[in-house]
């Protein structure tokens, strides 16, 4: 290797850590804002006005809609951590209550008024926010999407003219391709959907009896899971990790960050840190509004840019 090329790497390398570093402190700025479709209250009034039945069948159906008609499987696969029978409960059924392209449509109308109520009319038409909506969709845009279904899906959707909405689709079509390279991650560490709980439970990212009923699994899976990381030297008998579990969890966390390092490094940080600039106001208004459970299913900190600590939790097991 020539001294030219040498540096090449090194100047490369950096700029991958500083991706990574990037898509941390933009998971922390934008997962509030996208949580908005699972618990802004007109959201659920979207899903109910669609006559879907129940809180469960609106989030399956607004989350899966860009996938199209899809059945209760594929969704079980994609959003990895559902027992399957949550997720049969819902679909396919909810498809004969409104079609995707109605439930699409009703969930762009949510967020539309669930930003505009929050946020204000003024900051939704403030140049500020059409500034953040272009920086997002850029990201979104240039993002890789091999492999990810789900992100790939809402990437495809059209640009919403407005600006708050076109904020809210392309953070989500961001916050798709991340969990889907933590899925990809989990995977690799030979980590199923209750063990990945487990361990986040256990690293003291979210509530694990929250986790296990919300995500509809029963008792006996979870102590198997606890089981299955006891035996592979993870998890102590008090249900806590060992040094092992630790360095598991931190390269968990680590190789989700350099799998969603890619759009970052694609806008450039400039960019990455006008945009976390804009949105750090609006997650702090969608945590203080009290919308997001007290059992933190993504795992948020609330620890942004500057806070000199590394924020927990990667947002799989949402």
């Amino acid at each position: 290797m020539t001294h030219s090329d040498a540096a090449g790497a090194a100047v490369e390398g950096r700029e991958d850590a500083m991706a990574d570093a990037w898509a941390r402190t933009m998971w922390e700025c934008y997962e509030p804002v996208h949580d908005l479709v699972y618990f802004a209250p007109e959201a659920r009034r979207a899903a109910d006005g669609l006559g879907l039945r129940g809180f469960w069948m609106g989030y399956f159906a607004l989350r899966a809609a860009p996938l199209g008609p899809v059945s209760a499987p594929v969704v079980t696969s994609c959003f990895y951590v559902f027992h399957p029978d949550r997720v049969a409960r819902a679909l396919p059924d909810a498809w004969g209550y409104a079609s995707p392209a109605r439930v699409l449509a009703a969930r762009a109308g949510a967020m539309d008024a669930a930003m505009s109520r929050l946020f204000g009319p003024d900051a939704v038409a403030s140049p500020e926010l059409a500034e953040a909506a272009d920086l997002a969709w850029e990201a979104a845009s240039r993002a890789d999407t091999a492999g990810r279904v789900l992100a790939a899906a809402n990437q495809a959707l059209d640009r919403p003219e407005r600006p708050h909405v076109r904020l809210w689709q392309a953070l989500t079509t961001l916050r798709e391709q991340r969990g889907e390279g933590h899925i990809a991650v989990l995977l690799s560490h030979g980590l199923g959907p209750v063990e990945a709980m487990v361990l986040k439970a256990a690293a003291g990212e979210s509530d694990g009896p929250f986790l296990r009923e919300t995500r509809k699994w029963d008792v006996p899976a979870w102590q198997a899971a606890e089981a299955a990381l006891r035996e592979r030297g993870l998890l102590d008998e008090q249900g806590t990790l060992t040094p092992a579990g630790v360095g598991v969890r931190d390269t968990v966390e680590e190789q989700t960050d350099r799998a969603a390092g890619q759009p970052w490094n694609a806008v450039g940080p400039a960019a990455a840190a006008r945009l976390a600039a804009l949105l750090e106001p609006l997650a702090r208004t969608v945590r203080e509004a009290g919308l997001l459970p007290p059992g933190n299913p993504v795992g948020l900190t609330g620890r942004h840019a500057g806070g000199g600590e590394r924020a927990a939790g990667a947002g799989a097991t949402r």
